[in-house]
């Protein structure tokens, strides 16, 4: 039998145990720009079900989105558009419209018309005159008021118009006059409501 000597393993042992420690690093840490889940897709794309890629994201080293999130915005697509806008713009659709007494639309309006129609045309039914508008809906505060909520004027509330955004009002002010667009603060608010 031939002559054998006897190695010491430490040094062996040392270099597998710095290379399998190398070897799951690379593992757990991926370089740079590198995507995960994109290597297990290109691995075998035709037989990845991509539920279970999004079953494993939760254990993976990198922030991965799920499969199931909500879309992510297109740029340049346009943002959804509220309902007080909606009513703002049915508002606005109307400035030009003559001032009558009791009228409810489509092509003449009084103060409290012009609101029941707006807020009709976003499929909202709101009472008919302007000291019910003012004493029903959500009670909001002057430096909370947002698009479509009513605004009352005077004293009793005699008075309503569609808040329309930086301090405007759309209202059918009086006889002998249209429907316009005004700064709100050139007739005494009395309060604000949102339906």
């Amino acid at each position: 039998m031939g002559k054998h000597t006897r190695r010491s393993t430490l040094g062996r042992n040392a270099a597998i145990a710095g290379a399998t420690i190398a070897s799951v690093t690379a593992l757990a840490v991926p370089a740079a720009g590198a995507n995960p889940v994109q290597d297990i897709v290109d691995f075998g794309s035709s037989q990845v079900d991509l539920d279970d890629i999004a079953g494993i994201a939760g254990n993976l080293p990198v922030d991965v989105p799920s499969i199931n999130s909500a879309p992510v915005p297109v740029a340049g697509a346009a943002a959804p558009v509220s309902q007080g806008q909606r009513i703002v713009s049915a508002a606005r659709s109307k400035i030009g419209s003559p001032y009558v007494w009791g009228a409810t639309g489509p092509d003449s309006f009084d103060c409290s018309g012009l609101t029941s129609w707006a807020y009709k045309q976003v499929g909202k039914a709101i009472p008919r005159t302007s000291q019910d508008q003012a004493a029903n809906g959500i009670r909001v505060a002057r430096n909370a008021i947002q698009p479509g909520d009513i605004i009352a004027f005077y004293s009793g509330a005699t008075h309503v118009g569609i808040f329309s955004g930086g301090g405007n009002v759309i209202h059918a002010p009086n006889s002998g006059d249209v429907v316009k667009e005004a700064p709100m603060d050139y007739m005494p608010y009395h309060s604000a409501v949102r339906y």
